[in-house]
């Protein structure tokens, strides 16, 4: 899809993925025009949001490239808003899916998998499949902890994250009756409560801040962005996004390395 100008509702706020939107998977760092960008988008009086599918706990390395104070995080894939203000919202995963998939890892004993608190993020194990994919995301890679399944059970969690194929992440989401898995990377996908994703975490703080859907914008480039690219006012998928992520948006920009942010944030005339 392809949207032209926007001269309806004046842009208010701005949603933002980390992974492959606001950093690139080539450099590993944020391109001078995006951080440009994001101080303009303040000057002017719009605010932004980091959008991401990282826990709070996993910002840290992503945050030291990005020298902007934003407005307010959705992480963990919007199960966990919050802002500097105090606002929060949350959302868990239940109980007996996280038992369910508990179940699954000790049948299946060489399957890796992340488990995401908000000040805590551990695997089950560390082994080679789960350092292939960390290697993609450079220097913005969250540590690794190593920790014992069972504390899902006893802490708030809010995302799991298997290394999986798409044909098992079927199987596994048929299992588990509250859950869903989004994906934006090939190695794993994210699984999260059914009634979950980036655009409940938008409509979060629209509703917080007494906006409306259409006087937002939403860039994103994975397959869990697509829901909120679907809800933004104005989705923008980058140039290197997924299929569904770009058949989610309204407009599909130049690639992260390619000034794909201002070049998008031009077309609509919010810059």
């Amino acid at each position: 899809m392809c949207a032209q100008s926007n001269t309806t509702a004046p842009v208010k706020a701005a949603f933002f993925d980390i992974d492959g939107t606001l950093t690139s998977f080539n450099t590993h760092s944020v391109p001078d025009s995006t951080v440009t960008a994001l101080g303009d988008l303040k000057a002017k009086g719009v605010k932004i949001f980091i959008c991401t599918g990282r826990a709070p706990s996993q910002l840290h390395a992503a945050q030291r490239m990005i020298p902007v104070d934003f407005d307010g995080y959705i992480t963990l894939n919007g199960q966990y808003c919050y802002d500097a203000s105090g606002f929060k919202d949350e959302l868990t995963l239940d109980k007996e899916d996280i038992g369910l998939f508990i179940d699954y890892l000790k049948n299946h004993p060489t399957l890796v998998s992340s488990f995401a608190e908000v000040d805590y993020t551990y695997f089950n194990q560390d082994n080679k499949t789960l350092r292939d994919a960390w290697s993609v995301l450079g220097k913005s890679a969250p540590d690794v902890q190593v920790d014992t399944v069972q504390r899902a059970l006893e802490h708030p969690t809010y995302q799991m994250s298997p290394f999986i194929h798409i044909e098992q992440e079927q199987e596994i989401v048929s299992k588990l009756p509250h859950t869903k898995g989004v994906r934006w990377h090939r190695a794993f996908t994210d699984l999260i409560p059914a009634e979950g994703g980036k655009s409940r975490g938008i409509r979060c703080f629209i509703d917080h801040l007494g906006l409306e859907a259409k006087e937002t914008i939403a860039f994103g480039d994975g397959g869990n962005d697509a829901d909120m690219l679907a809800f933004a006012g104005i989705g923008v998928a980058m140039g290197g996004a997924t299929p569904n992520a770009k058949a989610s948006a309204d407009y599909i920009t130049t690639e992260v390395d390619d000034d794909g942010i201002l070049n998008a944030l031009r077309h609509f005339h919010v810059l």
